[in-house]
């Protein structure tokens, strides 16, 4: 099964590196990005091939969208004809801001979509990716969503319209996180503590109360 990327910028990146962990995809992995170099540079890093964007809609069945969302419209309807001509395709947009319904209609209606918001500490797998499946998507296509992003984090399943909510939350929330981490460790060097030392009890501190919390809930 041909996995495809089109977009290899942080999200996307992030993302075709973690599904090339796995020993199974990672030769089946097709690497498209405005600049080559960068998908000749994830290639040569994780594995898979740097191809053209006409290459990813003409040969994968799975194809991850990490491009603007002002991006969409103008490239589904470049490729519209080679999706056309394709079986039922699963499609998966990164992009905030356009729902479902907006995204139906700018493919042949026999192809199928998932919505994910991924986090940035995706890219380290403790992240937190949300979804929403399209009315075409199945409980197949979950499966597999799931699976290839396993090694991501906390994965978890929501209504559509509960995806805003939830990204200003997860996607949002490690740049506060990051602002708390700076905070400590600045009062720490006030303290008298070295920058190094007060980074790393800040990192850890937040990092074990997070599992506490988790734990004991």
């Amino acid at each position: 099964m041909k996995i495809g990327f089109i977009g290899l910028g942080n999200m996307g990146g992030s993302l075709a590196r973690l599904i090339a962990q796995d020993e199974r995809y990672r030769s089946e992995l097709l690497l498209a990005n405005r600049s080559r170099d960068k998908a000749e540079k994830i290639a040569a890093e994780v594995g898979g091939q740097p191809v053209s964007n006409a290459e990813v809609f003409a040969q994968a069945e799975v194809i991850f969208l990490g491009i603007k969302p002002a991006q969409f419209a103008d490239l589904l309807a470049e490729y519209r004809e080679i999706l056309e001509k394709r079986d039922s395709l699963l499609l998966v947009s990164m992009a905030a801001g356009l729902p479902l319904e907006t995204l139906e209609k700018l493919i042949p209606s026999h192809h199928r979509w998932i919505r994910i918001m991924p986090n940035t500490p995706v890219a380290v797998g403790e992240g937190v990716i949300t979804y929403s499946l399209s009315q075409q998507a199945n409980q197949a296509d979950e499966d597999l969503l799931r699976e290839l992003l396993s090694s991501a984090g906390l994965l978890v399943k929501l209504e559509e319209k509960q995806l805003d909510a939830a990204t200003a939350l997860a996607g949002c929330g490690p740049a506060f996180v990051y602002l708390f981490i700076e905070a400590l460790a600045d009062a720490g060097v006030r303290a008298g503590l070295s920058r190094d030392i007060s980074l790393e009890l800040a990192n850890q501190t937040l990092l074990g109360a997070a599992k506490l919390s988790k734990a004991s809930g």
